[in-house]
């Protein structure tokens, strides 16, 4: 609510612009952290039968489909399983990943939204007193006479704990979000990342280059990860939606047939 006075006088048009694009980003940052938290991330079902098994599990001694792997802090065999997230409490996997990805990148815009647009108020109130702008100056509070020193010392606290949190979201989800948009980019999740480098290498050693089974380019790989088939438009990116992923996550398509790149063209 710091902002609202502030923009209200200066501009009311671009208030309620502001008004409006915070609090689209703000649902879909509730929303997205809510789903990626309680959704399950897709686990080997039971009693059925895996119809394409690559390997048994050593610890839940049962067999593993393509991408699947075992969590050792959920104790489960995760389906397309990218990692585990203390933050959320849960296994990043192939039906939550998507939500995952989406609050991440909901997160950062929101931080760089309340520092940019809160850049104009956070320098005013720090240079009216006609003082360089140090950070001994930052982090102490000097009254205003026009106003009382319990608004001004809450004033000057909200500002410099909105701007810290919001440069330490930028650059930690920021860092995150990058590294998962190389990893969809290249059609792989973290965990398969790190088995593609190895296979990698050990292929150059014998003079032959890798090919991973599961990229099937830029621009389907993250079709296929927004689930933006079968009809589905950005719609389904830019407002909440609670579309499943494309596949059950017990069988894949690889680049050896053309099955993904078909359904991206329906």
């Amino acid at each position: 609510m710091v902002g609202v006075p502030y923009w209200w006088h200066r501009n009311p048009v671009v208030l309620f612009f502001l008004l409006a694009f915070g609090n689209w980003l703000l649902v879909n940052v509730v929303f997205h952290y809510y789903m990626a938290a309680v959704t399950a991330p897709g686990f080997l079902p039971e009693g059925s039968v895996i119809p394409e098994a690559v390997s048994i599990c050593k610890r839940c001694i049962a067999p593993k489909p393509p991408r699947t792997h075992h969590c050792s802090i959920c104790n489960r065999c995760i389906l397309k399983m990218d990692h585990h997230c203390p933050w959320m409490n849960a296994c990043i996997g192939h039906f939550n990943h998507r939500y995952f990805f989406l609050f991440c990148v909901y997160m950062v815009a929101g931080a760089l939204f309340l520092l940019v647009f809160g850049f104009n108020i956070f320098y005013d109130h720090y240079t009216k007193y006609k003082e360089p702008l140090t950070v001994e100056r930052l982090l102490t509070i000097k009254p205003d006479p026009a106003l009382p020193w319990q608004y001004e010392a809450w004033y000057h606290g909200v500002l410099m704990y909105v701007a810290l949190v919001c440069v330490g979201v930028s650059l930690a989800l920021g860092t995150l979000a990058v590294w998962h948009y190389r990893l969809i980019s290249n059609g792989e999740t973290s965990v398969e990342a790190h088995i593609n480098k190895s296979e990698a290498a050990r292929y150059r050693k014998e003079g032959k280059v890798y090919v991973n089974p599961y990229d099937f380019g830029v621009r389907t790989n993250w079709m296929l990860f927004l689930g933006l088939v079968e009809g589905r438009t950005w719609r389904h990116v830019l407002l909440p939606s609670t579309h499943l992923p494309q596949g059950n996550g017990l069988q894949w398509a690889t680049v050896h047939n053309n099955k993904q790149k078909d359904l991206c063209s329906v």
